[in-house]
């Protein structure tokens, strides 16, 4: 025997008629249980019936009470977001992306900054909890154990970035910065580059860490001097590129080429570099990573390692879906791959070296 649940939708235009689920389906003539299922996102419904039903629901004014829809069902259809700060570049495109796909599946996203403070970490995580999330993407890049910590003791699923042992609550989006820095060091040694300087992000960050490790181990690959005092330390802003910038500038033996742990130190890099006259990239080639909208509108626009957002915030979408057992998701894994690029444009160039050979080579041949 088979049972329905009577389902209440209430009428926006009035609060106080509700319209129960059987009427809605005489309206569509279709059955009860296909309107329980379109309400609630079953994705096996044809879509035809879907479309009908829907246009009833609209017409009549009515919307499912997600309250209702929660209790009967167990689920909220709502996913957390968890990002680092919402005005960092990098996380516009992560929340947008999450919206479109969270409207695509019928579910509501809602969005939390730690502003990595650790104090706020609590507040979002009773908030999560408070809302009864399905499960929670936590795409902070860094200082998000302890939220990973609190959210499995109440059983809320969560993936993560870099996260070093998934489990039945926990998956990971695992980002391989290697491939796009690899691209990118191999590329400004066949421009003859030597020296090449790298500015890092916050300590604390274990992506900033991860870029660090990979450009070391990128340069050693191929037998590139690893110089200490072409390591400095940043913090991911353009003020922390510009006196990085500084540092390297004032050096005896100045480097001829910049790697950068992200975009937005990149940027400060150059504007140091035009502060001191110095072309970009004909004195100095400059390499960012995160590959932000703002990059391709540099003057020149900025050669960088470009990491998906998109990819991202997707393959944590995805991840949510399977963690909750969303039926006709497709994907069943711990891990979530994304692959970084390199982007080429106008911020590098031959080496001084290089181009002074070049250019002598290119005399010799006209006379």
């Amino acid at each position: 025997m088979c049972f329905v649940r009577r389902l209440t939708v209430l009428c926006i235009r009035c609060a106080g008629c509700p319209m129960k689920l059987v009427e809605i389906a005489k309206r569509a003539k279709v059955s009860v249980a296909t309107v329980s299922r379109i309400i609630n996102h079953v994705p096996t419904v044809n879509p035809s019936l879907a479309r009908r039903v829907w246009k009833v629901i609209e017409e009549v004014g009515c919307y499912p009470n997600s309250n209702a829809r929660a209790l009967s069902s167990g689920r909220s259809r709502i996913f957390g977001l968890v990002v680092s700060k919402i005005i960092n570049t990098l996380f516009p495109e992560i929340v947008q992306t999450f919206e479109d796909l969270g409207f695509e599946h019928g579910y509501e996203i809602l969005v939390s900054s730690i502003a990595h403070d650790s104090g706020r970490l609590d507040a979002v995580a009773r908030r999560m909890i408070g809302w009864r999330v399905d499960g929670v993407a936590i795409l902070t890049f860094g200082g998000e154990d302890s939220l990973i910590e609190i959210l499995g003791r109440r059983n809320v699923s969560a993936v993560a970035v870099d996260v070093e042992s998934p489990g039945p609550l926990l998956k990971s989006v695992r980002i391989d910065y290697q491939h796009g820095t690899r691209q990118a060091v191999q590329h400004l040694a066949a421009m003859g580059h030597v020296r090449i300087a790298f500015i890092s992000g916050p300590a604390q960050l274990k992506t900033a860490t991860a870029r660090s490790v990979a450009f070391q181990d990128c340069m050693k690959e191929i037998g590139l001097p690893i110089s200490p005092t072409l390591l400095v330390d940043g913090d991911h802003t353009m003020e922390g590129g510009v006196r990085a910038m500084s540092a390297l500038a004032a050096l005896a033996d100045r480097p001829s080429a910049v790697v950068c742990s992200n975009d937005m130190t990149a940027i400060g890099v150059m504007r140091k570099a035009f502060e001191l006259a110095l072309d970009i990239p004909r004195d100095l080639s400059v390499v960012g990573f995160d590959d932000i909208h703002l990059a391709r509108f540099m003057i020149p626009p900025l050669t960088t390692v470009q990491m998906s957002q998109i990819e991202i915030a997707t393959a944590a979408f995805r991840a949510l879906l399977d963690l909750v057992g969303i039926e006709g998701s497709g994907f069943s894994r711990s891990v979530y791959e994304s692959r970084t690029n390199l982007i080429l444009r106008s911020s590098t160039a031959l080496a001084p070296r290089r181009l002074r050979e070049s250019t002598a080579d290119e005399g010799v041949r006209t006379r």
